[in-house]
């Protein structure tokens, strides 16, 4: 399928199942297409190869991070619920870039706390009231001139503000909010 009808359709449902749907858990809450946008931009213009998206919901924002990287990148993303994994699994094999996204059913805390891998863009667009419990993970697992960006930094600011507070004190990134969609919190990591 085009994926250009595909994001038109997915935005469409979004918008519609979020407005209808009352429990939050089964609400998609996806990026506006400007923060796709957004994302498409940040990942061409700075050679990202590896991202890690925490929050894949149906698979929306994980479309415009695939579709942006180049042939061997790569997109490894965390989502803890069932029926959206599987939703967004349909899509990516619609939209022809599943040999591009690896799907992991996991809480983030989980799967920060294993491993080393480094990655070029680390996407946060999941439970914001968690991320400082990860902080450290979050900041170590991002690469040397590597991107951060969180979604929701205007929308929803004062449940990021101590996550954003933490990062800019490390010293270790130049950081920017960024008034697209609902606000995006970019910080890159100094060399």
């Amino acid at each position: 399928m085009d994926l250009k009808e595909l994001l038109g359709e997915l935005e469409r449902l979004g918008e519609n199942n979020d407005a209808t749907v009352k429990e939050k858990e089964l609400k998609y809450l996806n990026i506006t297409r400007e923060t796709g946008e957004f994302l498409a931009v940040l990942i061409k213009a700075g050679s990202v190869r590896q991202v890690l998206e925490v929050g894949t919901s149906n698979g929306y924002s994980t479309l415009w991070l695939a579709s942006a990287l180049p042939e061997d990148g790569h997109v490894t993303t965390l989502e803890v619920s069932s029926y959206k994994i599987e939703q967004a699994s349909r899509n990516f094999k619609r939209a022809n870039l599943d040999h591009k996204i690896t799907v992991v059913q996991a809480d983030a805390a989980d799967y920060l706390s294993q491993g080393s891998m480094q990655f070029d863009l680390i996407f946060l667009d999941a439970d914001r009231s968690r991320y400082i419990e990860f902080a450290d993970q979050i900041i170590a697992r991002i690469r040397p001139r590597g991107l951060l960006v969180c979604d929701n930094a205007v929308s929803h600011a004062p449940e990021l503000e101590e996550f954003i507070c933490f990062v800019k004190s490390t010293g270790d990134f130049t950081a920017v909010t960024v008034p697209i969609g609902k606000g995006e919190f970019v910080a890159c990591k100094n060399a």
